[in-house]
């Protein structure tokens, strides 16, 4: 036990729960690549849904958990470490960890979380119909209805900057999207890329100076460099979308969305479920495109001078955040 925590010490890996089973209880491991708000957010909701479900750790049921530290390569080391403790589920949060899941737990149910295009991402071959030993919750990025917001709140915008990870392939799917609309409304786009926060805030900077309006999606590196980058444009006069309620939290402008809790509430259903016996393969993808709420931070609206027309502010599902 000493080599296997000064292995995972090395590794830059945070992992918790309990590491004996001597009652041969049911084993569900958690992987998220990196913590921030938007996946803390599932992973807790997680762990109360299971909680009100009657499951208590140690008691009828062993969670562990697990955080890559935002190094990828730092997954399949935990994916192993999980699949060695006898896991009975594994949950993947977010498109990395849901892919080295599925590539490395072969015998092992997973359930993903957070995955924005989970048949771009070759986790399944069908929302309905998953197949394998995978099925999860999606969080796709209403990209159509986040511009058409930007246009509500910034009308007389030409140019859009995306920005983003170029090698997180929910992001790329995003971009394709952005473009398809770009084209289809007569606006121009404009790439961004880094894959790191240094990287991102040059990109970041960069764009300020030629576009009108910045858009970023629910991009794993793009979320946990927020604070810089919503800086970075507020600095710039420019608005910034993104495509998490939690991004909008930490300084982006806004965007419609769903309300990651309840990712965590749905993904604590369909590990009951399987421990029940359901086969993860026969468990339809949850993806959330109706009803979507509107999240607008009020400080940045204000720091940027802008207003929402009332047709926003009468919406019902508006949701504000941050301080003004």
């Amino acid at each position: 036990m000493k080599k296997l925590l000064a292995m995972f010490l090395s590794l830059g890996l945070v992992l918790s729960g309990c590491s004996s089973n001597p009652k041969h209880l049911p084993v569900v491991s958690v992987a998220q690549l990196v913590s921030h708000p938007s996946l803390n957010l599932i992973r807790d909701n997680f762990k109360k849904e299971m909680k009100k479900k009657g499951y208590e750790d140690g008691k009828n049921i062993i969670f562990h958990y697990a955080d890559a530290s935002g190094q990828v390569a730092n997954l399949n080391s935990i994916i192993n470490q999980f699949e060695d403790q006898q896991s009975d589920v594994i949950v993947a949060i977010a498109t990395p960890t849901a892919q080295m899941a599925a590539r490395a737990a072969k015998e092992t149910p997973v359930v993903f979380s957070a995955v924005s295009d989970p048949v771009g991402a070759q986790l399944v071959r069908d929302i309905k119909h998953p197949g394998g030993n995978i099925t999860g919750t999606s969080d796709e990025v209403q990209v159509d209805q986040i511009l058409e917001l930007a246009k509500e709140i910034t009308p007389d915008m030409k140019t859009v900057g995306f920005l983003y990870n170029a090698s997180e392939t929910n992001s790329v799917s995003n971009l394709q999207k952005a473009k398809a609309y770009c084209k289809a409304h007569g606006l121009n786009l404009i790439e961004g890329t880094g894959k790191d926060i240094t990287e991102l805030t040059t990109s970041a900077s960069v764009l300020t100076q030629k576009v009108d309006v910045i858009l970023a999606p629910n991009d794993n590196t793009v979320a946990s460099a927020m604070q810089s980058l919503s800086k970075t444009c507020i600095e710039a006069g420019i608005p910034f979308y993104v495509g998490a309620d939690s991004m909008v939290k930490d300084g982006g402008l806004a965007t419609v969305g769903i309300d990651y809790a309840q990712l965590g509430k749905e993904t604590a259903d369909m590990v009951v479920d399987i421990l029940h016996g359901k086969k993860a393969g026969d468990i339809p993808v949850k993806v959330y495109k109706k009803d979507l709420y509107i999240y607008v931070n009020k400080k940045t609206l204000h720091a940027l001078g802008l207003t929402l027309p009332e047709s926003i502010q009468n919406n019902k599902k508006l949701q504000l955040m941050g301080e003004d």
